[in-house]
């Protein structure tokens, strides 16, 4: 939104309804209140005066991107991590699909490490991991300089939107059900 040479023209949110994003793009407990304006027209979020489209599909398949001149989208659901399952974006008229989150298949690049290698033709990429984005650039550092043989690393994460505030059960594993702020396992 402060970017002039990004344009945000829809967002697709499958959990919330546009009164409620409105909202939790006001009020965010972590960065502050947003300094601009925020409203609701019909089912459509107007920021700073611009329309955002909003939309709130399961199927990435179901949305019209071309409609809406989206050329880039940022699949950040953690639903569709997979090349298969982003591609339904580009159904909708979608050129471009950057998953932000690691991939199984697609290709991935983080920014000063290995973006150089990206073609043109690619259709669906992965950004990497939180964790990723934070070693790999060190490390390429390090190793184009020292030559790393072998590392370990270790990591401090903040817990995650997944983890539980309270203990709870968790259909992923038993650990992950403990309360974030007491536990280290990671999500």
């Amino acid at each position: 939104v402060e970017h002039g040479d990004v344009k945000v023209v829809a967002v697709n949110d499958p959990f919330i309804e546009p009164h409620y994003a409105a909202y939790m793009l006001k009020y965010d407990s972590q960065h502050g209140q947003f300094k601009g304006t925020i409203e609701v027209k019909g089912s459509d979020l107007v920021v700073n005066g611009q329309t955002v489209k909003f939309y709130t599909e399961k199927d990435p398949a179901n949305i019209p991107w071309k409609d809406t001149g989206a050329y880039y989208i940022v699949e950040s659901t953690g639903v569709f991590t997979t090349t298969e399952k982003a591609k339904a974006h580009l159904k909708g008229g979608a050129k471009k699909v950057v998953i932000s989150a690691p991939s199984a298949d697609a290709a991935m690049f983080v920014m000063g490490v290995n973006e150089k290698e990206y073609k043109s033709d690619i259709e669906i990429i992965s950004n990497a991991s939180c964790t990723t984005n934070c070693l790999a650039p060190l490390a390429k550092v390090m190793h184009d300089n020292y030559t790393i043989i072998e590392g370990l690393m270790t990591t401090i994460h903040s817990y995650t939107a997944t983890q539980k505030t309270v203990d709870g059960p968790s259909s992923k594993d038993w650990r992950g059900g403990r309360t974030a702020a007491q536990n280290i396992i990671p999500s």
